[in-house]
């Protein structure tokens, strides 16, 4: 007991019990996907909307950094937008003083030192959020953030309640020189799985950022509909 009511303060056995929690928060998250193919990266998302009532298009999972850099968000979507605003401004300040797009290693390592800071002082908590960075520079690259501030590249990766689902299918699956529809397919195919056949065009966000136009595109609703019909289609067959 009161080990894990301070966060600078360390257990007997190493742990910083705030972090872990934070991590927890995480795991209750939203189900975010990232895939890259040969030419760019796909994000995808579960928004989970339980209700009728809520409007579809004032969740956002799936964010904008730059022109070429996109990032997807699993946990507390409060903490998820502080640090999505300062990926931004990481961002612009380097197209302002170096003329050209930030590396996305060096936004991803940024990001993660400030959520650093975050478990080393006293009066803070860590941020209860995890983010898939992605975006392509000479080659396409997908990062994923822990709260702790760990760094992790992957050719694919999820994160949130459905992640153990979505690894076992990329451990059989994933293809590092699949096309961006294969890529786009098989992100359907671990949602379609994690949901259980109920995603619809208002629960899934997905973008794609493509080495040839190195811009960061998302989906709209009705092409997010025409993927999942032919999901469904393919699932009854």
């Amino acid at each position: 007991m009161g080990y894990d009511r301070a966060i600078t303060v360390f257990s007997p056995d190493g742990r910083l019990f705030q972090v872990e929690y934070a991590r927890e928060a995480v795991k209750r998250g939203t189900t975010s996907i990232g895939i890259r193919y040969k030419k760019g990266v796909v994000l995808a998302v579960d928004k989970r909307i339980t209700s009728k009532l809520v409007v579809a298009e004032s969740i956002e999972k799936i964010f904008q950094i730059d022109e070429n850099i996109g990032a997807a968000t699993s946990g507390l979507v409060a903490d998820a937008r502080v640090l999505i605003d300062r990926a931004r401004i990481e961002a612009q300040a380097n197209r302002i003083t170096y003329n050209e797009a930030i590396d996305i290693e060096v936004l991803s390592k940024r990001i993660c030192d400030f959520k650093q800071l975050y478990t080393q002082h006293g009066g803070v908590r860590p941020f209860g959020i995890a983010l898939l960075i992605a975006g392509v520079n000479d080659e396409p690259r997908l990062f994923e953030t822990d709260p702790s501030g760990a760094l992790i590249e992957y050719r694919a990766t999820a994160i949130g309640a459905g992640r153990n689902t979505a690894m076992e299918i990329f451990e059989k699956e994933y293809d590092e020189n699949m096309s961006q529809e294969e890529a786009v397919d098989l992100a359907f195919k671990v949602l379609m799985e994690i949901t259980e056949g109920r995603a619809s065009n208002e629960t899934v966000e997905l973008a794609v950022i493509d080495k040839d136009t190195e811009k960061f595109r998302k989906l709209s609703p009705d092409e997010v509909g025409k993927y999942l019909s032919k999901h469904a289609k393919e699932d009854r067959e």
